[in-house]
């Protein structure tokens, strides 16, 4: 077994369970939920369409380290949004962020 073969495992994981919490998150009826942070509806538009283009880059072979620092920014986004609302549940977010940065740092050496 090589790296290689783990970075892909971890690129098509990360990038499948990624596509579909955006895809349901972008939804009309994720936007009740994200109602009560109390932020402005098109940031969660915003964070969702970029998981998203991150996801389907993350995909396509020639632009994985591409959509990979792309989902890392906005998971570091995301983060911080997390947290200057007070919203402490941040363990998944810290994980994925992880994650699309072996992704990155790994594709590109």
């Amino acid at each position: 077994m090589s790296s290689k073969l783990g970075l892909n495992v971890l690129r098509l994981s990360l990038g499948i369970v990624i596509l579909i919490e955006a895809v349901i998150f972008v939804l009309p009826s994720a936007a009740h939920d994200f109602a009560r942070t109390l932020m402005p509806g098109f940031v969660r538009l915003v964070v969702g369409f970029g998981e998203i283009l991150g996801c389907v880059l993350l995909f396509i072979p020639g632009t994985v380290v591409r959509g990979a620092w792309l989902l890392l920014a906005v998971f570091v986004m995301a983060i911080l949004l997390h947290l200057l609302h007070g919203l402490y549940g941040i363990g998944n977010l810290v994980i994925y962020a992880a994650a699309a940065f072996a992704i990155a740092v790994g594709k590109s050496s």
